[in-house]
């Protein structure tokens, strides 16, 4: 991947519990399309190197730069 990246926070629940796992993902996820889960499910770049369990995501956010 080269060009600009942008970190995207993922927290999932299962069963009850709660974690979360930080992406550092092309911008073109949130450039090239209207909301972030959209960008997370159809982005190439993304397809190509995560495997995301919908099913547990309960929310996904782009992290701003400290």
């Amino acid at each position: 991947m080269s060009g600009r990246h942008v970190k995207v926070r993922l927290l999932f629940a299962d069963e009850g519990t709660f974690h979360h796992e930080d992406l550092d993902l092309p911008y073109s996820v949130v450039e090239d399309f209207d909301r972030l889960i959209d960008g997370l499910r159809e982005d190439p770049e993304v397809l190509k190197r995560v495997h995301l369990d919908l099913g547990r995501l309960a929310a996904a956010w782009v992290e701003e730069p400290e």
